[in-house]
Order: structure tokens, then sequence, then C-alpha cells
């Protein structure tokens, strides 16, 4: 979810959603080390409980990004080992780390004594050639033994050689009862489950069987409406608001970031699926998308793009 999960995104997820955990973009422990702190680390109070996500092959240099991102209060640091990306293999981190699960065990042991908070893995079944049901159990063995009580397991394999990163988040086919026997298999163990769940009921589907979470990603991203409003009735919580009020309260968060200087699409560029599936939700997406980048471009203009899914629904029920 690089260049998406934004703290703008986060934001606006979570008013949505009061109880999922919500996960930053990967940040590389480099970046955090010699880059703009500030820039990379920076959230709002509203978006707990939220995770940070690192990118990173040296334990030293996780360990001290880690200290680092102590200070900013996450609720949870967590190393992906999933991202394909041709820029993650080059820099021996993401999906690559599957065939180093001695390295990600370093990795872990370092981070955890740097943090006072939960550090996870987010993981593929495996790369290329390996066969998953053997490469993942003894990962997942491996990685424990570092002290990592928390997986995310992407249910797909990454190949690294011959497939783009989007035909690695769709062409490998989905392996879910590989993750439920990796639960069976490590009860003690905290197991959930990514890769291809677009519904709040598939979500629930899952869990039943056993999973202790669900990740959503890109569905959470283009749908959000459909993926996250109502999943807090998983806590047993009625917090679903309705998307128009999703929209007012995004406002005042909008208002602060034009006074400080911000362009209305940084954050709307997030929204633009809100409505997905609506009436009016093509003239929503038309009006944001072609307006929200000019040059003061303001709330007006998101009342407009709201006009048009209010007009939309009204003609719909007149008929």
């Amino acid at each position: 979810m690089m260049d998406w999960t934004d703290r703008h995104c986060r934001f606006f997820h979570r008013l949505m959603t009061r109880r999922a955990m919500l996960y930053t973009e990967m940040v590389t422990a480099p970046a955090i080390l010699h880059g703009p702190k500030a820039r990379l680390l920076d959230f709002s109070a509203e978006e707990h409980p939220v995770a940070l996500q690192l990118g990173g092959s040296d334990p030293g240099e996780l360990a001290r990004a880690t200290a680092i991102a102590q200070g900013w209060g996450y609720d949870e640091i967590n190393l992906n080992c999933g991202c394909p990306s041709d820029r993650v293999q080059s820099g021996c981190f993401g999906a690559v780390l599957m065939e180093r699960p001695a390295l990600v065990a370093d990795c872990m042991r370092a981070m955890a004594a740097e943090s006072d908070v939960p550090v996870t893995v987010k993981c593929r079944i495996g790369v290329d050639d390996q066969l998953p049901e053997e490469i993942l159990p003894r990962f997942i063995e491996t990685v424990a033994g570092a002290g990592v009580t928390h997986f995310v397991v992407h249910a797909r394999k990454a190949w690294l050689q011959g497939l783009s990163p989007r035909e690695n988040r769709e062409i490998p086919p989905l392996d879910y009862p590989l993750v439920l026997a990796m639960k069976r298999r490590f009860p003690e163990l905290t197991i959930c489950i990514n890769g291809g769940i677009a519904t709040l009921e598939q979500a629930g589907a899952l869990l039943a069987e056993g999973l202790d979470g669900v990740m959503i990603g890109r569905a959470a991203y283009h749908d959000p409406g459909n993926a996250l409003i109502g999943v807090d009735a998983l806590w047993g919580e009625d917090h679903a608001p309705d998307r128009a009020a999703v929209v007012a309260a995004m406002k005042p968060y909008i208002a602060a970031h034009l006074a400080a200087g911000g362009r209305l699409h940084q954050v709307t560029r997030h929204m633009l699926g809100l409505f997905t599936g609506l009436p009016g939700a093509r003239g929503w997406r038309r009006v944001l998308s072609e307006g929200a980048s000019r040059p003061g471009a303001g709330l007006d203009l998101l009342d407009a793009a709201l006009s048009e899914v209010q007009r939309a629904m009204a003609v719909q029920a007149e008929g």
C-alpha cells in the first residue's frame, strides 16, 4: 500500500471504524535514520490504533529505526516480508526475506529489544519455486523462535522473477487452507490472513474458521464504505456512520490541512471510492478528480461532489 495509506488516508478510514488496526505505508529503516523523520512518522492521535510498517533487512538499522519510532507512540511495529516490488528486492527486504528466515529472526530480536509495543511480521506463503507447505511453517517456526507471536500472512506466493508487483497481487493463486493450517499447527500464535478479501462477509467467514484476524488492503482503499463501515460489529460495537456523515467529519481535517498550505487533492484522492456502487458515485469521483488538484480548490468542491450523490439518490428515490 505504498503511496496509498498515508496519514490522510488513515484519518479518513478511522472515521469509519474505531477498532480496526490501521497500517502505515511501508517506510524503510534507512529512510527513518537519514530522512525527514517528522514527515515519515507523524500521524494524528485520532488514528489509534495504528501500526508502523517497516522495510529493511539489517538488524542494526531496524533496531535504531524502531527506537526512533518509539517516540511517536505507534501501537505496533510491523516488518514487511511480503512486498514484491523491484525496489525492495534490490534492497534485500520485502518478500525476498522469505528466503532468509534466520535473518528475519535476527531482525525481529533487534527490533523487540528497542520496542515497548508488539513487533509483528507480514509475510507471503513463499516465493518463486519454494513449496509453501514446506517453507511457510519453517519460516513461522524460525521467526517465532525470536519471540514473535503475531503473523499476518498474505495467502499468495510472490514471484520475484517474471511478475510485476501488480501481477503478484492478482495472478498467484490464493491458498487460504494453508494459512488456516498454520493456525492449527501454531495455535499459540496470532495468525491473521491477507489477500483477496473484499467484504466483511468474507472476513467474518475466515474468522469463524479460527483465524485471529483479517487484513483488508486494496478493497479498503477502493471501496472503503463497504469494507469498513460496520466492521466494528466484530467487536460488538454499533458504529456504522453513513457516508455523508463521514464526508462532513472530514471537513475540519481538510480545512486544517488547507490552512497549513496543503492541497485538496492530497486528501480527497483517498476518498474517491467512498460511494462505490451507489447512485452518484461516478459524479462524486469526476468532480473530485477533475477539480481537487486545481489551485485554490477548497471545501466548496467537496460540497459540489457530494451534491452529485445527493441528486442521484433523490432521482432514484423518486423513481
